[in-house]
């Protein structure tokens, strides 16, 4: 009897601290720290975040991860799951992403991205193409430039943006491609130096949000999509180089 009773005690505080799971794509990783912080100030729920490549997350997701937001780094995954019947609705774009190129050295950067060629960039990060739309979009530009088959061999792929940021910033890779967000975060932004890639050079990096069927909070999980477009929102994407769709 008295644990029946200490259950109903404990049960409230047990709901009570069950968090909203949101899986985020690693370009968003630093973004979605004070976009936590906000939707939690406004709403009262608590957030937690699982990071990783676009990809990943939607195999986690398909195999039965207990999710409850999927914020990709495109449109394609997320309609996946619409298709497969494992989202609660129709996914939506709430951020534009935009590809950079990141060096710690001094190596002197430009859109036309000779800077490739030049004898001392060994190695070249760029996330995985086949499950990070970064390292897909960076695989276009290159295409585009007639480079791919002069610095193939110079690639090093990373399972997602954020394992390409540590190939930057340890030295491992002279030089990468990554997310304009990463560069503009406060703890990286004094990092190396980088330039913004021309948008014309890839597919629009057209950023998808959607409500997992699995969540055990719908409630909340529609609370925070509804959250990314409000103006607060918009301008803490705003400030790490997001462009915004039209509301």
């Amino acid at each position: 009897m008295k644990k029946i009773v200490l259950l109903f005690i404990l049960l409230p505080t047990c709901l009570q601290a069950q968090k909203l799971r949101v899986a985020v794509a690693a370009n968003a990783q630093f973004v979605m720290e004070p976009l936590r912080i906000a939707f939690q100030k406004n709403s009262g729920v608590a957030v937690e975040s699982i990071v990783s490549s676009s990809g990943k997350l939607t195999t986690q997701i398909q195999q039965g991860a207990p999710y409850d937001v999927f914020l990709s780094a495109d449109m394609m995954y997320p309609e996946t799951l619409h298709k497969e019947g494992l989202t609660q609705n129709a996914p939506t774009v709430y951020a534009y992403g935009t590809l950079v190129l990141w060096t710690m050295g001094k190596l002197p950067l430009s859109s036309d991205l000779k800077v490739l060629l030049n004898p001392s960039v060994r190695h070249i990060a760029l996330a995985n193409p086949t499950k990070a739309p970064y390292g897909e979009a960076a695989m276009a530009l290159l295409q585009q430039a007639n480079l791919l088959d002069k610095i193939q061999p110079k690639i090093v792929n990373g399972e997602s943006i954020a394992q390409v940021n540590q190939y930057i910033l340890s030295g491992a890779a002279e030089i990468g491609f990554t997310a304009k967000s990463v560069v503009l975060d406060s703890s990286l932004k004094n990092r190396g130096h980088w330039i913004e890639l021309p948008p014309k050079g890839y597919s629009p990096i057209a950023q998808g949000v959607v409500v997992l069927k699995r969540t055990t909070d719908p409630k909340a999980s529609q609370q925070f999509v509804q959250f990314l477009r409000s103006p607060a929102a918009r301008r803490i994407l705003q400030r790490f180089g997001y462009r915004l769709p039209t509301t």
